[in-house]
């Protein structure tokens, strides 16, 4: 799963804009559905880090240990 962060803060799982309140329900179902769940954080580097942690954070608390994070420069 792709998650990613753009310099207006907004929150998108793989291409679809979610509300970081909708990322729990999302993760917690890629997880029971996935063999070995992994989760790349992409990042806008205009983005506030604070959006970015957001995400990181809610995998976490799911429970997902394989995470990724990259950052565009643009």
């Amino acid at each position: 799963v792709t998650l990613s962060v753009n310099d207006k803060g907004e929150s998108f799982f793989n291409k679809d804009k979610i509300l970081i309140s909708q990322l729990p329900l999302k993760l917690q179902t890629f997880k029971l559905t996935a063999k070995d769940p992994k989760v790349i954080i992409n990042s806008d580097g205009a983005a506030d880090f604070k959006f970015v942690v957001a995400v990181r954070d809610e995998v976490r608390k799911i429970g997902i240990a394989k995470v990724g994070i990259s950052t565009d420069k643009k």
